[in-house]
This record gives C-alpha cells, sequence and structure tokens, in this order.
C-alpha cells in the first residue's frame, strides 16, 4: 500500500509550535508499531528556507506544486492573522481543494483559509481570542465560539472520539482552536483515515490523549473560585467511570460517588470537562467501542456489553448518530485483520 501523503504548508509567519505538532503526527516511521507509512513533505513556494519565531528555520522539501498530490494538506497556526498570506499558497489551496484534496488549518491557519476563500458561507473556528476578530474580518464565515475543533460544513467534534468509517471525505475543510487543539485535530484526522487504533498508538507515543471531551469555552479566561475541592473527587469518578463502562452509569450515582447533588455535579462537570456527563460518558463508550471492534473479534452483541451500551441495537444507533457509520462498517474498515 503506497504511503499516505501529507503536505505540510510552509511560508512566512507560521508557528513552530504547530509545524512541530504536524511533524510529529505524521513524520516518523511508525509501521513497526502498527501504523501506516506517511510521507510528510514541507511544501512552499521555492526551497529558500522558511523563518519561524524563537531563531527557527524551516526548509521545504518539496515546491507548492506536490499539494496536488497530496492526500491531506495541512496549514500550521500564523503568528500574526493580519498580515496577508502570499498570493502563491493561496492559490494553491485553492488549487487543491479544487481537486478534492482536504485541507486542515490549525489555530489561526483559519485566517490561511478565509484570505483563500475556502471558508465562505463555512462553519470556522480559531483560538478563543480571535474568534471575533475572524467574524469581524470574515463575515461570510460562521464562527463557531466553543469547539475544539470542526468540520466546515457539519461540526462533527465537541470534543467527540468521532471516526468516519469511509475516511476523511473529499474536498473537506477542517480547522480547529489554539494551539493543543492543533493536536487533537490531526489525531482526529488519523482516526478517520485510519482508526481509532492508529490514532492511540500515536498519541501513546506522544504522550497524549487519544482525543480530548469538551470544547475550547473550558479555556477562556473568567473568574475562577478559588479552592474548587471537586476537582479531585471529579477526577476519581471520570476514573472509576472508565473502569465500569460496562454498567449502567446514571448521573445521580456519579454525584453520590462525588459526593455532590446531581445538579451540582453536572455543573462543575461541565465547567471542569467542557462537556455533560452525559456526553462524556457516550464518549468513552464509543471509544472503548472502536478498540474492541479493532482489535478483537468480539461478537457486536458482547461488545455492546462490555461498552455499556446494553444492545447491539443501542451501539448501533449511537455509531450511526455521532460516528456517520455503523459497528460493522467500522470493524471492516479498521480491524487489525482487515488492515494487515
Amino acid at each position: 500500500m503506497p504511503a499516505y501523503r501529507v503536505a505540510l504548508l510552509a511560508f512566512p509567519n507560521i508557528r513552530s509550535f504547530d509545524v512541530s505538532v504536524i511533524t510529529e503526527v505524521w513524520g516518523p516511521d511508525r509501521t513497526d508499531r502498527g501504523v501506516p507509512a506517511f510521507e510528510l513533505r514541507r511544501c512552499a513556494a521555492d526551497r529558500t528556507p522558511v523563518t519561524m519565531p524563537g531563531g527557527l528555520s524551516l526548509a521545504p522539501d518539496r515546491t507548492l506544486s506536490w499539494l496536488d498530490r497530496a492526500d491531506l494538506v495541512v496549514v500550521p497556526g500564523i503568528v500574526d492573522p493580519r498580515l496577508p498570506a502570499p498570493p502563491a499558497v493561496l492559490d494553491a489551496l485553492r488549487r487543491a481543494h479544487a481537486r478534492g484534496i482536504p485541507v486542515a488549518a490549525l489555530c489561526a491557519g483559519a485566517f490561511v483559509l478565509a484570505q483563500a476563500g475556502l471558508l465562505d458561507r463555512r462553519r470556522a473556528i480559531t483560538h478563543w481570542s480571535l474568534t471575533d476578530l475572524l467574524q469581524r474580518q470574515y463575515p461570510g464565515i460562521t464562527v463557531v465560539p466553543d469547539a475544539l475543533f470542526i468540520e466546515a460544513a457539519a461540526d462533527v467534534c465537541g470534543g467527540s472520539p468521532a471516526a468516519v468509517g469511509g475516511g476523511i471525505a473529499r474536498g473537506a475543510i477542517w480547522t480547529s482552536a489554539g494551539t493543543a487543539a492543533g493536536i487533537d485535530l490531526c489525531l482526529h484526522l488519523v482516526r478517520s483515515d485510519h482508526g481509532a487504533e492508529t490514532a492511540a498508538t500515536i498519541a501513546r507515543v506522544m504522550v497524549t490523549a487519544p482525543f480530548r471531551s469538551g470544547t475550547q469555552a473550558q479555556f477562556i479566561e473568567r473568574p475562577t473560585a478559588p479552592g474548587d475541592r471537586g476537582a479531585d473527587a471529579l477526577a476519581s469518578v471520570r476514573e472509576y467511570a472508565l473502569r465500569h463502562l460496562h454498567e449502567p452509569l446514571p448521573v445521580t450515582a456519579l454525584a453520590a460517588r462525588a459526593g455532590m447533588s446531581p445538579r451540582s455535579f453536572a455543573r462543575h462537570f461541565t465547567a471542569t470537562t467542557g462537556t455533560t456527563p452525559a456526553r462524556w460518558l457516550l464518549d468513552q463508550r464509543l471509544a472503548a467501542a472502536q478498540k474492541f471492534l479493532e482489535r478483537t473479534d468480539l461478537p457486536m452483541p458482547e461488545v455492546a456489553r462490555r461498552t455499556g451500551f446494553g444492545s447491539e441495537v443501542t451501539m448501533r444507533q449511537h455509531f450511526a448518530a455521532r460516528l456517520a457509520t455503523s459497528p460493522r462498517d467500522y470493524r471492516a474498515a479498521f480491524s487489525a485483520r482487515a488492515q494487515g
């Protein structure tokens, strides 16, 4: 099977952190760990080194024409969103998108996609401190203020471990919130095309979570009450829930374990994680089911039982609603046997 080709778009004003994230996700050879072969290329207008903040520079190894051959184009965040991107970069993005190549932008890289006209009449996200600026400069975009990452056509993740069984759609456009949310988006793109186990393997090497529940609303600056004693209790409850996914876990029971009323528990949980207890629990059950489907030959009813869905019908309904596929199709696409 040929290597999956990823184009890192390089030009002045890009952020070194985002370049490092893209390089760490798709750069190393991890085929010995069962990860597919990736070919990551640094594409720029010419081979002149691209200067980045902190005295760093990036050496391009391909020109912009290579974008037309890529399976995915990733735009790093930019330092100053008010600066225009080079016209050649914008033209290359438009050409790649017109050919149906998926395009993803990290953090303020959304401004580059906006300059190229790729976000017109679409939804997008950027760092929470820049959402107002993006909306003012490009009123034709619907700026979503509180997602970690979003597909331009439809929000598939407010932190959900979504994986689309058929891979990333042709012509798809993705944007992410600031800094660490770029990691979330990159891992989601790996998950969508190569399965949850591949994304989890890369995440383990990077010592990061395969996915994070919640939205960037939990990171926006706001007054914080000193000494929130519920934080440790909530962490303990989440650890307990992960060990007991196969059991019924009503919010009332989780609240009791935290020593809180259900209303207080739900309020503290959402403030801490950016998502509700019910959605967080569903995310964990979906992620666990994906792993069973990839790693084992367990019958569907047993996968449903072990992950707390109760029945295959319920599990199938949640896969369809959240992952746009069925458990059987997901297993066919991403099981170890299918990829072997």
